[in-house]
């Protein structure tokens, strides 16, 4: 038996079309990427892990502090876990709130226990917006007398759900 033994033909591919492909996808997925900066923090409270985990995690410290409304939306008075703060001028109100929410950052031993702590506002439906803004300031920061932020001090802030008192 006799087989051919042809001589070995080169085979060639020509890649010219495939890496002009390549360039194009590689082109057309640089235009397209759009590059995602970091989300904000939004300070979401999550569920607390079951208490069979043993690990007991802190429920941060709540200030309560309740706006109370009078005659025409004015304020009336401003009220702190309990204790009311009623002043000749709505400044002297809301400073001795300031005085009121340091001495309790303060007092949490740790740094890390002062961050945790949060503020819900209990608002009178008829207060004038412009009180919130105010009450909002001043438990956020200690300003200096030039209007600078001297002193951070709350930046967890909620508000009641007034809606069904109406």
């Amino acid at each position: 038996m006799k087989f051919n033994q042809h001589e070995s033909e080169d085979i060639k591919v020509d890649l010219t079309s495939m890496i002009d492909v390549v360039f194009q996808l590689l082109a057309f997925f640089v235009m397209t990427f759009k590059v995602v900066g970091m989300e904000a923090d939004f300070n979401v409270r999550m569920p607390l892990a079951s208490a069979q985990s043993g690990l007991e995690e802190m429920l941060p410290d709540i200030i309560n502090v309740k706006l109370n409304s009078g005659p025409n939306g004015n304020i009336s008075s401003v009220e702190a876990n309990g204790s009311t703060f009623i002043a000749e001028t709505v400044d002297e109100m809301f400073s001795k709130l300031t005085d009121f929410v340091e001495s309790s950052v303060a007092r949490a031993a740790n740094p890390e226990d002062a961050k945790k702590m949060e503020v819900e506002f209990d608002i009178d439906f008829n207060l004038q917006y412009r009180y919130t803004v105010m009450g909002i300031e001043a438990i956020s920061a200690r300003k200096s007398p030039q209007g600078g932020v001297e002193k951070k001090l709350i930046e967890k802030i909620k508000f009641k759900d007034n809606s069904r008192r109406q």
